[in-house]
């Protein structure tokens, strides 16, 4: 049930029309109670700052309140990362803000880690459907971090975007990946890139990650509350607020007409330029997966992202040393895959990274043209092609539509598509 909204027919909404859509849906909700709410972090467009304080003074009441960041695999913040993430000053959180606690997940620490459950085997087959792989394990552990059941309420904010994984992103996803542990980032993930970015990306209904994500999302008894975001560029077109699954629904719907842009044809060059939030190449492969669909069968996806210093935080020396590879199109690598957590391996196998068409795959150049930090060979080594930043002014690809060239100005949550495609 969806218990107050807003949403802007065109432009954005106002300050006042945000904080009074908040102080309807969660206004004088949680008196008493310990809240847990989860926000998302850095890689994501929203107005974070404004946010943290409207939801902070409208859940001044309850007895505790500590806001968590879902950073899935992410790395954590340190204090000061904390505190410039939600826009408050050190003094400001010494004050003002002394009574709300800033907390990181840690997906690798099992002493934060609590199971709600196991998703057995029959249930894990059933939710595959037909992307079930021997890759998928037999059975998932539900660990997810112990502060859900330390609380009386959980409130979720966050926008929904078309996403590579789950179809659109938002709702659940806060739990699995967001909060959780090892275990269920790597069924998802592997089912994610047995399923296909093509076969996932800006589909609402019926993606097997979203089915599995939610019967995960069942499991848990702490009763909880979506403020779900329509974001255009920084600023909110919508929110939406009410139960797990109908608000996150409605969400994607309104997402689906907004993130979505449509063409009528594909391009034989894209270029798609990373922001600064995706300041490694894991998370700027987003700039791939939103315009993949509209790179023409032998065209050219670049990604433009000079200001890239790492692959991946995180996962960094795994990727380079085994490359980036899609399962179901290398078999005759699976023994060896089957040793690496999916979210280690990438959804897609950038050269091959449409799945099937039909009964043949659409095979398309990625090129990757981060600074000198990472070099040529570094991309060889991720299967990926290199382009050197210097070589492109992004002023020559703009406007150049009619001649088959793409340029998107900021890329990773906007998703382009030829209207000729399902």
């Amino acid at each position: 049930m969806i218990t107050a909204q807003a949403l802007a027919e065109t432009g954005i909404l106002s300050h006042d029309a945000i904080m009074e859509t908040l102080v309807t849906g969660l206004g004088g909700k949680f008196t008493g109670q310990k809240v847990l709410v989860l926000i998302p972090d850095h890689t994501r467009s929203l107005p974070l700052p404004a946010l943290f304080r409207m939801v902070v003074d409208v859940l001044h009441d309850g007895r505790e309140l500590n806001v968590m960041v879902a950073l899935g695999t992410h790395p954590g913040y340190s204090e000061e990362g904390l505190n410039r993430l939600v826009g408050i000053t050190a003094e400001e959180r010494a004050t003002t803000f002394r009574h709300v606690g800033l907390l990181n997940h840690a997906w690798d620490h099992p002493a934060a880690l609590t199971s709600l459950g196991v998703l057995e085997q029959d249930e894990v087959r059933q939710l595959a459907g037909p992307y079930w792989h021997p890759l998928l394990p037999d059975r998932v552990d539900i660990r997810v971090n112990k502060a859900v059941l330390e609380h009386d309420h959980i409130v979720i904010v966050g926008p929904t975007f078309p996403h590579e994984v789950v179809g659109f992103s938002g709702g659940a996803k806060y739990f699995f990946p967001g909060i959780c542990g090892p275990d269920v980032i790597n069924a998802t993930h592997w089912l994610d890139a047995l399923a296909t970015v093509v076969g996932t990306i800006g589909i609402i209904k019926n993606t097997p990650v979203r089915a599995m994500i939610h019967a995960a999302a069942s499991r848990l008894k702490t009763p909880s509350t979506l403020v779900a975001l329509i974001v255009e560029d920084h600023d909110l077109a919508g929110v939406l607020i009410g139960d797990l699954y109908e608000t996150w629904s409605a969400a994607a719907d309104v997402s689906a007409r907004r993130h979505i842009l449509w063409f009528d044809k594909p391009f034989t060059r894209v270029l798609s330029r990373c922001p600064p939030m995706y300041d490694e190449l894991w998370t700027a492969g987003k700039c791939m997966y939103k315009i993949e669909l509209v790179v023409a069968v032998g065209g050219e996806g670049i990604i433009y992202a000079p200001h890239l210093e790492v692959v991946s935080h995180v996962h960094g020396k795994v990727h380079l040393r085994g490359g980036l590879s899609h399962p179901a199109l290398f078999p005759e690598r699976l023994e060896a895959l089957q040793a690496r957590p999916a979210w280690r391996v990438g959804p897609q196998h950038p050269r091959a990274r449409f799945g099937r068409d039909g009964e043949r795959h659409r095979e398309a150049q990625c090129q990757a043209d981060p600074g000198e930090q990472i070099p040529p060979e570094g991309c060889a080594r991720l299967n990926l092609g290199y382009m050197d930043p210097a070589r492109i002014n992004p002023a020559d690809w703009q406007d150049r539509e009619d001649e088959g060239i793409l340029y998107v100005p900021k890329a990773g949550e906007r998703l382009y598509k030829v209207r000729s495609q399902p």
